[in-house]
């Protein structure tokens, strides 16, 4: 009864939660020990979050629970130059908090049954004043709730599957305007929080291929979601926003007896997805098929993050990851709202072993500060002209869980 709470107080919590990611707007990392390593897991399982790198892992962790916090801070801002002059702050809500949840239970030795409560990604952008008007901005937030099967198949290999339950908040504000230029104008701003949901899956190899190396993999392929109906004019396809395809493969070399080093490559899917795909200059209204969305760009991601085990009861870890930009130039306009930018990212973190059975882990990241400068042919869809947009972002996030090994 007690794990019921707990997971139920996880799952609001996690709905309500929003912020930037940093591998376009998906999380850079699951699980706050992989976060300490800039994300790597997916040859690399550590904890109960296991599933979310990849599901062959949780067969490896054993009896646990994980559960942990993340506070996120992105400073996200826009300069304009040109036609208008202006520098704009999309930071009326600094500061958020991200739950992560993980419990895994071993079958028997060579099979496990769990589930991984995690916030897949989101963005938020709260302007007090911007180019497209007063009190603008974006709100979205993604929970996954994976239960998620593992067993080991013969002594060095282990497979595993995860079925996505996906939810999905949204709000979008200080539009107007865009009405014009929508489908449906009295779908496109100020319409309060809309849900959407779906359901996916995540799959995953693990292989030992020495005392040393391991290797892994997985697919998740494209999570076809429930239409945002409120927002029907904003989003291309009638406020369709699908979760993108992705799939990763990595490798962890245990250096020493206490170093492990390992490294993830990753791609992301964006450009799969009209309504983060399509570009401004897609030709229909907003809300249509051919509508116009964000312009983003699949993702090609590449983390590195080593770990140190100091002695019995402190392990450090670091990590850096690099990743393509998403965003092109000739798309900044409409990304004022969604300055997914960042690229490169530094992390560190630490576990203490509290006793036998319990420990803390601690998780540093810092998204160093990137730009996009592009140029458009308007501010906004009432004047015309030529004007230069500088979008700016950086992040800071400080996480925190506490796990229990049962």
């Amino acid at each position: 009864m007690k794990m019921k709470k707990i997971l139920v107080a996880m799952i609001a919590a996690g709905a309500m939660g929003s912020a930037y990611a940093t591998d376009g707007y998906f999380s850079d990392g699951f699980g706050m020990k992989s976060k300490g390593m800039a994300g790597v897991g997916i040859a690399l399982p550590q904890d109960a979050l296991a599933a979310a790198n990849n599901p062959a892992g949780m067969v490896m962790v054993g009896n646990r629970v994980d559960l942990g916090a993340d506070f996120f801070e992105p400073s996200r801002s826009t300069q304009i130059s040109g036609l208008t002059n202006g520098d704009y702050s999309g930071n009326s809500r600094p500061l958020f908090v991200i739950p992560e949840f993980g419990y895994n239970h071993m079958l028997d030795t060579n099979k496990s049954l769990g589930v991984s409560v995690y916030g897949n990604g989101g963005m938020n952008t709260a302007y007090a004043n911007s180019p497209f008007g007063p009190n603008a901005g974006i709100n979205l937030s993604q929970l996954f709730i994976a239960p998620t099967y593992a067993m080991k198949i013969n002594d060095s290999n282990e497979i595993g599957i995860s079925l996505n339950l996906v939810y999905q908040m949204f709000s979008a504000n200080g539009l107007q305007n865009f009405a014009l230029m929508s489908s449906n104008p009295s779908a496109l701003t100020n319409n309060g929080t809309d849900t959407s949901t779906g359901v996916g899956a995540r799959i995953g190899w693990m292989g030992q291929v020495s005392q040393a190396v391991t290797l892994g993999a997985t697919y998740e392929p494209k999570t076809h979601m429930s239409n945002f109906s409120k927002y029907s004019g904003l989003f291309a396809g009638g406020g369709s926003f699908d979760i993108p395809a992705s799939y990763g493969v990595g490798v962890a070399v245990k250096a020493t007896n206490s170093t492990t080093v390992s490294a993830d490559y990753k791609v992301i899917k964006y450009g799969d997805v009209p309504a983060i795909a399509n570009t401004a200059t897609q030709g229909g209204p907003l809300g249509a098929a051919n509508g116009a969305g964000f312009g983003w760009q699949d993702v090609k991601v590449i983390k590195l993050g080593i770990s140190q085990q100091v002695n019995d009861l402190w392990t450090v870890r670091a990590g850096y990851s690099h990743n393509t930009q998403p965003i092109p130039a000739s798309q900044a306009q409409f990304n004022i709202l969604a300055p997914g930018v960042v690229q490169d990212q530094l992390t560190l973190g630490m576990t203490y072993d509290v006793t036998k059975t319990n420990e803390l882990t601690v998780a540093y990241m810092h998204a160093f500060q990137n730009s996009v400068y592009g140029a458009n042919t308007y501010q906004n869809p009432t004047q015309t002209g030529l004007s230069n947009i500088n979008l700016k972002m950086y992040e800071d996030s400080l996480g925190i869980a506490y796990s229990w090994k049962l």
